[in-house]
């Protein structure tokens, strides 16, 4: 039999399930505890090669969790390259059904690597991470509008910016006591932090949003977070060289933990020193310490070994 490749449409409410083939007949279940029991027991005896699922704002990862306790392959498409791979057939049409088919064609084709999930601790952790990151912004809104707020909606931000702070607080002591919860954490955050260049803060997202870190080559995990350059070219022309893509917030802290590294990592800071005085923008020279930084973490936790200036 052809190997199967299955899409999962995820709504709030429902699941739209197609093949690649007619060797799987579309159907729907609930986004509920029985419909994701029952579209376990239908997909499981299929033994399908993989099953893809885009990210939806969060309604995916219960079914994904779902789908891999039960020993099924399942993995996390990006729906910007869905969609694309849609234009490029031709298909105009929209339902929740054709979108489950056009994701199991898209993963036929493009066959995406399969990792394994991160388990519900490190779910958590990365839950407490982006929350904390989103309380940082709205604290950061707040104080833009508190400049040029009237009296009266100076003391109305001002509350809330003390509500924000207390909240913010009580993330960071939940945060701080998971990972002293969990030795291996501890551990990690250490190896981590050993790196000039790499507080606390970027630690903890580091892992959180990228538990693959120590497992890759430098390319893969370049890629991963966004930082490999893609290139544009066609016949005689050239154009510049561009980053994108990956995981924006571990990119974000990698680009703040560039910026420190350039200054108090004696390794990094050369590297960046010798980029500028070959004429490199300072932008391009920073976006050059953000890959080799996390290909420095990579390695520290691959070794299992704090850094030394040594390291790659």
């Amino acid at each position: 039999m052809d190997a199967l490749y299955v899409g999962i449409d995820v709504s709030k409410e429902q699941l739209d399930v197609a093949g690649d083939t007619a060797a799987l007949t579309p159907f729907s279940v609930a986004r509920t505890a029985d419909g994701l029991t029952e579209l376990v027991s239908r997909l499981a005896p299929l033994s399908p090669r993989a099953i893809a699922l885009e990210a939806s704002g969060g309604f995916e990862t219960v079914v994904a969790a779902a789908l891999a306790g039960a020993g099924l392959a399942v993995v996390v498409v990006n729906p910007a390259q869905v969609r694309a791979f849609a234009q490029a057939l031709g298909q105009r049409a929209k339902t929740d059904r054709i979108d489950a088919r056009v994701i199991a064609r898209f993963l036929a084709a493009a066959r995406p690597e399969i990792r394994p999930l991160p388990d519900a601790q490190t779910v958590m952790l990365a839950d407490l991470v982006a929350r904390r990151r989103q309380i940082v912004a709205m604290i950061g809104a707040e104080n833009q509008r508190l400049k040029r707020a009237s009296p009266r909606m100076a003391a109305s931000i001002t509350r809330l910016l003390k509500a924000l702070e207390r909240e913010l607080a009580d993330l960071d002591r939940e945060v701080d006591e998971s990972i002293r919860r969990s030795p291996s954490w501890r551990h990690t955050v250490d190896l981590l932090t050993s790196v000039p260049g790499i507080g606390a803060t970027i630690a903890r997202t580091l892992l959180a949003e990228l538990p693959e870190l120590g497992t890759l080559d430098r390319r893969q995990v370049a890629a991963l977070v966004g930082l490999a350059p893609w290139t544009r070219q066609s016949g005689q022309w050239r154009g510049k060289s561009f980053i994108g893509g990956g995981r924006a917030a571990v990119r974000a802290a990698l680009f703040m933990g560039a910026m420190v590294a350039s200054r108090y990592n004696p390794v990094l800071k050369a590297f960046r020193d010798r980029l500028v005085a070959a004429g490199k923008p300072k932008l391009v020279a920073l976006v050059a310490v953000a890959r080799k930084l996390v290909t420095i973490l990579n390695a520290v936790l691959r070794e299992n070994q704090p850094w030394r200036q040594q390291n790659p």
